[in-house]
């Protein structure tokens, strides 16, 4: 492959739309990261925020690659955001997870280990990459280290390359400061030649929406250090974004609902707590739900499971899976907690549908899930009944077979957390930062408030946004 042809095919993917200078100097760079066959397991990082043309470029290079019959996988760290790339690159995508790992044969089966990579002269790439975390997780996947096992999977297959995709001006992964797969010092380390563009200059379409041209300038904030005042965002001129009273969010949120769907509609918070709040009125005051689970409820899995999963079509649950509720059976308490078998649908896996077991008590919990005393208590009970079993590892092996111990934990979907909604699109997306004074103003907060208006495709609702910030 030339490098001349690389980058022609890319211009010619944008159709009538003219590439920006920008875009163009990045198609050269990715040409010449295709096209190097001396350099020692080459990585591409692109980097973009809102409105500057990345997913256009992005989804240019998908095309280019399809058309010259090169090899590609596309990744991205979660099912909605694997699901909207698959939309706009307009070729399947599939988690990082589902991808790179496989469940243990033998032995314990919530473990999975590193997958084998046969692929040969494969382009590798990977959406929403400031979501990839280089701290070990503690989960049962791999080293737990996804940044290294993902470089570990990638270099196994002869003439493999990765490209990595990202804003890295969105929330890091949980307990680091920068997104580590963004970050060219960091990719350096694994001995891998690095090549690098950087998209800034938002397009002129862009600017013409009060989303983007507030969501960019909360990021010019990220690189000032000496911001001492919270961000004012500029509502007027723009019919996107908009403040929506306390008073007024019911017949906002029936409005978005009936308009844009309740699968595309959400809140953002700044807590679980938050959100559980949240969740607990919409339920009951804007869907008019008595039952503690009925059919239509959007739901999310915020632990990973193992149990359950149909092994080949999805190997597990993760957390942060979303799903829809079909029908509830055999609702009972046992062990101290609440249970129902419950049927479901997942939009980001074609609607696939299954029924499980599911934890009735994490619904309304303002812990992200069960807590450690909980999950003790439970996994106390269900030993009792066990007793009888001479063998402790007997005992263990009932335990993992065991439907309630393995039981589902969800919590309904239509509030989240900002991690949790990292990575998704919505066409409504309604923004409570709750209360905040100059004092508590922090880089994190920046990245939140910056993640959460680029969920939205559509309308950006403030709830009860304070007058000294707009």
């Amino acid at each position: 492959m030339l490098a001349t042809e690389f980058i022609y095919r890319i211009r010619s993917a944008f159709g009538q739309m003219a590439p920006t200078a920008e875009q163009l100097r990045a198609s050269e760079v990715l040409a010449a990261f295709m096209t190097d066959v001396r350099a020692d397991r080459p990585v591409m990082v692109l980097r973009g925020s809102a409105g500057t043309g990345k997913t256009t470029l992005a989804a240019a290079v998908v095309k280019a690659m399809v058309g010259m019959g090169q090899k590609l996988v596309l990744m991205a760290p979660t099912g909605r955001a694997a699901k909207v790339f698959s939309l706009y690159a307009g070729e399947a995508a599939y988690t990082i997870h589902r991808r790179i790992y496989r469940q243990q044969t033998a032995g314990d089966l919530s473990a999975f280990r590193l997958n084998d990579n046969l692929h040969t002269d494969t382009l590798f790439i990977v959406d929403e990459a400031s979501m990839v975390s280089h701290a070990s997780s503690g989960d049962m996947f791999g080293s737990g280290d996804v940044l290294d096992d993902l470089i570990s999977y990638v270099y196994q297959g002869r003439n493999c390359r990765l490209m990595l995709i990202g804003d890295g001006a969105q929330l890091p992964p949980v307990g680091e400061e920068e997104a580590p797969a963004l970050m060219g010092n960091v990719l350096r380390q694994y001995g891998l030649t690095v090549y690098e563009a950087d998209l800034n200059e938002v397009l002129r379409q862009s600017q013409e929406s009060g989303i983007l041209y507030n969501a960019t300038m909360v990021r010019q904030m990220i690189t000032h250090d000496d911001i001492t005042q919270l961000p004012r965002l500029k509502l007027q001129g723009f019919t996107d974004i908009s403040i929506v009273r306390g008073d007024e969010l019911i017949e906002h949120l029936a409005g978005s609902y009936s308009r844009a769907g309740q699968d595309e509609t959400v809140v953002v918070c700044r807590s679980n707590k938050r959100a559980n709040i949240y969740n607990q009125g919409i339920r009951n005051t804007v869907l008019d739900r008595e039952e503690r689970l009925t059919r239509g409820d959007q739901l999310m899995v915020v632990k990973n499971n193992y149990f359950w999963a149909p092994k080949k079509e999805i190997p597990f649950l993760a957390n942060g899976d979303r799903c829809v509720v079909y029908k509830v059976r055999n609702e009972e308490e046992l062990y101290g907690f609440h249970f129902a078998d419950v049927t479901l649908q997942f939009p980001d896996y074609d609607d696939y549908e299954l029924t499980a077991k599911v934890m009735l008590d994490t619904l309304t919990t303002e812990a992200p899930a069960l807590t450690r005393e909980q999950q003790e208590q439970l996994y106390n009970k269900v030993m009792e009944d066990y007793a009888d079993v001479p063998l402790k590892a007997d005992r263990l092996k009932a335990l993992k077979g065991d439907a309630y111990y393995n039981a589902l934990q969800v919590k309904y979907a239509y509030a989240v957390t900002c991690h949790k909604a990292q990575g998704g699109q919505w066409v409504h997306v309604y923004i409570d930062q709750g209360y905040m004074t100059d004092d508590m103003l922090t880089p994190d907060y920046i990245h939140w408030l910056y993640t959460a208006l680029t969920r939205a495709t559509e309308q950006v609702y403030l709830v009860n946004w304070p007058k000294e910030q707009t």
